[in-house]
């Protein structure tokens, strides 16, 4: 049987690969569209803000962050950040005020950070780490201290701006 044209047999044409594009991942749309929504709580008490460090087996590991987490879809950032809140640290928080949202591009995920400076809700238990491996209260001086998570450090630099912590219950 004669080659085909351009010299190839049918057992070189059926090796071929294929070099169509391949579909985006959903990582790779998700950088391509809109941010991630993501909550976080400045949890202050007696002049001192909770830290969370994550633990060493997930991303950002052993990293300090202020707490929180993904907004889901149809959820408020307010009712995300009161759910996470429970979910991470088994306590309530009445929120205080919000601060300016920032935007921060990781390796893999780009995300708007929604923080709101917070205080525990009356009669809520302490805070109790279910996702963390620590919590420390921390003065806002001593802050920079610590390894703080990437999107972290500009919240901090805004909770600065705005003045010193409040004291009120």
């Amino acid at each position: 049987m004669p080659p085909e044209p351009g010299g190839r047999g049918k057992v070189a044409a059926r090796h071929q690969k294929s070099f169509e594009p391949a579909s985006p991942s959903p990582l790779a749309c998700r950088m391509s569209t809109a941010p991630l929504p993501v909550v976080c709580a400045l949890i202050e008490r007696g002049g001192r803000v909770l830290l969370a460090q994550r633990p060493a087996h997930k991303q950002l590991a052993l990293k300090w962050e202020f707490p929180g987490g993904k907004v889901d879809p149809g959820e408020t950032p307010e009712a995300a950040l009161v759910r996470e809140i429970r979910e991470e640290l088994c306590c309530d928080v009445r929120l205080r005020r919000p601060l300016p949202r920032t935007q921060h591009a990781y390796e893999r995920v780009h995300i708007e950070m929604i923080p709101f400076v917070c205080a525990l809700a009356p009669g809520s238990p302490e805070p109790h780490p279910t996702e963390h491996v620590a919590l420390a209260w921390v003065a806002p001086a001593e802050l920079d201290a610590y390894d703080l998570a990437g999107a972290d450090w500009p919240v901090l630099h805004a909770y600065r701006a705005t003045g010193r912590p409040d004291d009120a219950g």
